[in-house]
């Protein structure tokens, strides 16, 4: 398989260059063969914008960065790190292009080209100056993950790496990846959706979304935990996502400890809890795991 050789070898350099943080780096690859967007939550200095940087040099394409302030008017719209301080307007302007692959300057719509991924950044600790993401605008993320700190080991070996960039000049001294051309990572896409997936996993999947709309026939105690349950784009990005997984792990068929893998990376953005829930210490991640715990697998 030529084409997911070529995908390792880019995640083997994007761990090279961003350490402690395996998550993140499985995710945005995953993202990638899934042809979604990615929301990323961590604090300061966890390597959120290195991270889709260096994944930008092993693929033959284009990167840009904006970083996103309270006075961005829509016109300078094109990719997003601190998405959240961004006034209204400019959010309406990246929903544009990441659900129709498109951006309108005046009356002048231009087509985006088809390898096109939003990685948008959230700080949580900073809050002031920031406009929350309404639920269409999170919706149209395929994925909402969220980073912590590296482990004592990691951190150790993120000081050696930044010493030896700075010895040699900075991030410009990176050893150069082999970049994937655009046809290989397309192949990769379609080997995805190509990958076998039983019916019972095919229902295990919906029950699992649909539960969200209805918690309360999975235990008295969540009924009324949720306003808005996910809606069938959250169906439809676990299956890819699930999928994607699972060719990354080098089989050809969907287990359900891949469809159980995404499912929090998934649903989290997307179910929102009753502000009743909330007050009892409920969030988004614990609503899942109840789920999950619930629901029979096959």
């Amino acid at each position: 398989m030529p084409n997911r050789n070529a995908i390792l070898q880019l995640k083997k350099h994007i761990s090279s260059q961003i350490i402690g943080q395996q998550g993140l780096v499985d995710r945005l690859l995953i993202a990638l063969l899934a042809d979604g967007h990615l929301l990323v939550e961590g604090a300061p200095g966890l390597a959120k914008t290195r991270a889709i940087k260096v994944l930008s040099e092993g693929i033959e394409g284009d990167f840009h960065r904006v970083q996103f302030t309270p006075d961005l008017l829509p016109a300078d719209l094109t990719v997003a790190d601190e998405i959240n301080r961004a006034p209204a307007k400019v959010q309406a302007a990246l929903l544009e292009s990441m659900a129709e692959r498109q951006i309108t300057v005046g009356r002048v719509t231009y087509k985006l080209p088809e390898l096109f991924l939003v990685m948008a950044t959230q700080n949580p600790i900073e809050q002031d100056g920031t406009y929350p993401l309404p639920e269409a605008q999170l919706d149209r993320f395929l994925l909402h993950i969220r980073i912590d700190y590296p482990q004592a080991e990691d951190e150790k070996a993120i000081l050696h790496l930044n010493r030896a960039e700075a010895r040699q000049g900075g991030n410009s001294s990176r050893p150069a990846a082999t970049k994937i051309s655009q046809q290989a990572l397309f192949g990769a896409r379609q080997e995805i959706l190509d990958l076998y997936m039983a019916d019972n996993l095919e229902d295990y999947l919906v029950q699992i979304v649909l539960a969200t709309r209805n918690p309360g026939a999975y235990g008295k105690e969540l009924e009324g935990t949720v306003q808005y349950g996910a809606s069938p784009r959250a169906s439809i990005a676990l299956d890819r996502c699930a999928r994607a997984h699972a060719w990354l792990a080098g089989r050809d068929f969907v287990a359900p400890e891949d469809i159980q893998a995404m499912t929090f990376d998934v649903l989290r953005h997307r179910v929102l809890l009753s502000y009743e829930a909330e007050v009892e210490g409920m969030t988004p991640d614990l609503f899942v795991s109840h789920l999950l715990s619930r629901i029979a697998v096959p």
